[in-house]
């Protein structure tokens, strides 16, 4: 496990303005991956011991933390992130907290999988960040209650060791563990706050479960689905094609930037094994204006196959769910799908199933990683 930048030592006080003026980021290598934490595919932070100044459930808005100079309760000030009380020690001989005090924070992934990087962000805590912070993980079957994660035989991962975090930043953390994980444990030494968590990985499904439902969206986020690729992020990021549930709004789309040339935008996608392929979904859910003229979408089997046609160019109406039935099943593990010239789109389903190979590869992996 290795830090990527992160920041030590103090933030500046608040002088008023831009509360972001002086936020400290860097970039990290593992954000491109999906937030396996995001509350859209189904994360949630089920348990905290303490968040006396602010609820746990702040850490994983999937929007930037807020700042409001103004804004105070009757337990103090309102931040937006989580935030617990100030420990003190024993007694008056000993009014410290000990090195072994600490909070924490139970977190359930949206999706099971395998956590490549982490972001512990302190937006806006500039005095009141934790000392540290460190994260383990765990994996266990169906929905496990709080009492169920916290029983003593429990085996706990290291993802991140005790770090020194700065506040008012984003803390990144490469991980390296090559393993599949249900759960986060997140602790703050002794304590503070924290604005936001986000865990960048890989979701790996479970093999029993995508077997039993037969014919699913083999592209989906949630179902181990990738973006590999795309010609343009401009406006919003290609990940939002395969994310859970329609679009709510134009920016949970993929919109690129208008084009001035002759060419056309696209993005290629891994599925999550080889499957075959029977129906199709463009959805162009409030892209009213700037929605993608013509879509054609190919299918390639293996990462050096031949790309074949699976929908060829047709016309693409605004904030619409287009649907297609394929004459007959498609088989492969990748597809691109080129929009032209540019715009949008703000979902794509490729339901099908898997084959027999791509069945017993991914059984293999989720073997693999523990599962």
């Amino acid at each position: 496990m290795t830090a990527t930048p992160h920041f030590t030592g103090d933030a500046s006080p608040y002088g008023g303005g831009d509360p972001y003026a002086d936020y400290r980021t860097a970039d990290f290598p593992f954000t491109q991956l999906v937030d396996l934490a995001d509350r859209r595919l189904g994360a949630g932070v089920i348990a905290a011991n303490d968040e006396f100044f602010a609820e746990r459930e702040n850490l994983l808005k999937p929007e930037p933390a807020e700042f409001d100079p103004e804004r105070f309760g009757h337990k103090g000030k309102i931040m937006d992130g989580w935030e617990t009380r100030r420990r003190r020690g024993a007694g008056a001989d000993e009014p410290h907290p000990t090195d072994e005090d600490h909070d924490w924070a139970l977190v359930r992934l949206g999706a099971p999988g395998v956590v490549r990087g982490l972001i512990v962000d302190t937006a806006h805590f500039r005095g009141n960040y934790p000392q540290s912070v460190s994260v383990e993980a765990t994996s266990l079957p169906g929905s496990p209650s709080p009492e169920d994660l916290l029983a003593p035989d429990v085996k706990w991962t290291t993802l991140v060791p005790r770090t020194a975090v700065g506040g008012h930043a984003a803390n990144g953390f490469v991980v390296d563990a090559g393993q599949r994980f249900t759960h986060l444990r997140v602790n703050q030494h002794p304590d503070g706050g924290i604005a936001r968590l986000r865990v960048h990985g890989e979701v790996a499904p479970d093999p029993v479960w995508l077997a039993a439902l037969g014919t699913f969206d083999v592209v989906a986020l949630e179902n181990g689905g990738e973006v590999e690729d795309a010609s343009d992020r401009f406006y919003s990021p290609a990940t939002n094609t395969i994310a859970p549930g329609r679009s709510r709004k134009m920016d949970d789309g993929w919109e690129t930037r208008r084009r001035r040339d002759k060419g056309n935008d696209w993005i290629r996608y891994r599925l999550v094994e080889q499957s075959e392929i029977r129906a199709v979904e463009i959805d162009t859910a409030y892209l009213k204006g700037n929605a993608a003229g013509w879509a054609e979408i190919s299918v390639s089997d293996g990462e050096d196959g031949r790309p074949a046609v699976l929908l060829p160019r047709t016309r693409l109406q605004p904030d619409t769910n287009h649907r297609f039935v394929l004459p007959e099943p498609v088989r492969g593990t990748h597809v691109r799908i080129d929009i032209f010239p540019d715009g949008g789109i703000s979902r794509l389903r490729l339901f099908g199933s898997l084959t027999e190979e791509g069945a017993a590869r991914l059984t293999a992996r989720h073997e693999a990683l523990g599962g």
